[in-house]
């Protein structure tokens, strides 16, 4: 009590798009204040709560806040290790009695039984988090395996295997120890030709484990290996690009790229683990920061919040977060919520194509959301100070025919009707095509 779970979870279902129960609030709503029913007895205080809390993880995919003693049912540890992910909101002893001191909380009378109690419940609470977390992007973050820093690497699987980007090998120690297959720089790699040969020279049992390691061509070849060796083995991102760690590296989109288009064979396998480690940003020459910045300016549009102006570190953590709040809400694009991540993306992966994929990835996003934002009727002036896109050279008649087999569907366009709020809609050809070749070099 007193961590701040209902003010931290009310927010992070917001933002994940799931219901927020409340479990203390449920039992007063179903069976009166908490206070009168401490009075009947704790024993029946917690009968009640361990049935509420049942109804609650039986229910719908939901973020729940957790009365603080709930956890002491073994009945209810048994249903939270089968059903949810189990985050720990963690506060000092003092900080949380100086919250509850003075209210009506039974279990609140004086602050040496708190701390007492305190003290008592650290090992069960041990026990069930998966996660401890202290705000709402952190717990975000956790609730989709992302984790700050390489050191949360420590514990890789035995039978293990790394995929990374030749570049990067010549810039950075793999983080584990395994052998290691290295794959082309860049989109090179999301090819046919590059995960079959990985298919063949991969040498690991069903509960080994492939890390990525590279920008985010290398985490969607090698996720998609993993995806489909062995009809699917578990793998761990560690992407070492700012586009990797604000984006492509998040939510378990892999894939490789075809002759008709970008990332049309692919597959939703998420990692069991995405590292962020912000020391490997050091050594990004400036293209591939302007590409990583496409998809923070991105970010800072779908949330209307001027995420760039944020210290780097703070910056990528924020951006990451966001993303697994929209991931949370629809893991695997059914719902319709995650599409708005494809802001400036469908004009993007035209261009790309209708190039030959000789434009970056980063530009082409840059003038995708100059695209979207001028066919929103919206100010372009975050995107051309921040990114300066330019027109570049691509084959108009190309693009088009890719526009139009965009996997969004015929016509679809993610488009935004102010700054923090997307809008998933369709545009009329001539309006969609005028905006595109707007983006091509004459």
């Amino acid at each position: 009590m007193g961590a701040g779970k209902s003010t931290i979870g009310r927010a992070v279902a917001g933002r994940s798009g799931r219901p927020f129960v409340d479990t203390d609030a449920e039992i007063e709503r179903l069976h009166g204040p908490i206070p009168e029913l401490f009075e009947r007895g704790e024993p029946e205080f917690r009968r009640i709560e361990e049935q509420v809390v049942a109804e609650a993880i039986a229910g719908a995919p939901s973020v729940i806040a957790l009365g603080g003693g709930a956890v002491l049912s073994e009945a209810t540890r048994v249903r939270l290790a089968a059903h949810a992910f189990v985050e720990e909101v963690a506060v000092d002893v003092g900080t949380a009695w100086e919250r509850v001191r003075g209210s009506d909380r039974p279990l609140a009378r004086d602050e040496e039984s708190f701390r007492t109690l305190y003290a008592e419940r650290q090992e069960v609470y041990a026990e069930v988090r998966a996660a401890s977390v202290s705000d709402v992007d952190g717990a975000l973050l956790a609730a989709l395996g992302i984790a700050e820093g390489v050191d949360s690497l420590a514990d890789p699987a035995s039978d293990v295997a790394v995929v990374a980007d030749e570049h990067v090998l010549t810039l950075h120690d793999p983080p584990v120890q395994a052998p290691v297959h290295a794959v082309p720089a860049g989109e090179h790699a999301k090819t046919q030709t590059v995960v079959e040969r990985l298919w063949t020279d991969l040498d690991l049992g069903r509960d080994g484990e492939l890390v990525a390691f590279g920008g985010g061509s290398t985490t969607d070849v090698a996720g998609f290996a993993a995806a489909t060796y062995l009809r699917g083995i578990d793998w761990v991102a560690v992407p070492t690009t700012l586009l990797g760690q604000v984006d492509a590296a998040i939510g378990g989109k892999t894939g490789i790229d075809t002759a008709e288009g970008k990332n049309l064979a692919g597959a939703f396998h998420f990692p069991r683990l995405v590292v962020l480690e912000d020391s490997y940003l050091a050594t990004l020459p400036e293209s591939e920061r302007r590409a990583g910045m496409s998809e923070v300016v991105k970010t800072g549009l779908l949330a209307g919040t001027d995420v760039w102006t944020l210290p780097e570190a703070e910056m990528v953590r924020a951006c990451a977060a966001f993303k697994a709040g929209v991931v949370l809400s629809d893991p695997f694009e059914r719902e319709g919520r995650r599409t708005i991540l494809n802001l400036g993306h469908t004009f993007a992966h035209a261009l790309e194509t209708g190039s030959g994929y000789t434009v970056s990835h980063g530009d082409a996003v840059a003038l995708g959301l100059l695209a979207a934002l001028r066919i929103s009727g919206l100010p372009t002036d975050a995107v051309e100070e921040l990114l300066r896109p330019e027109p570049v050279s691509a084959d108009a008649d190309a693009a088009w025919a890719a526009l139009k087999r965009d996997k969004k569907g015929e016509g679809v366009f993610v488009l935004l009707e102010s700054p923090g709020r997307p809008l998933v809609t369709t545009v009329e050809d001539g309006a969609a095509r005028e905006a595109l070749e707007a983006l091509i070099r004459k």
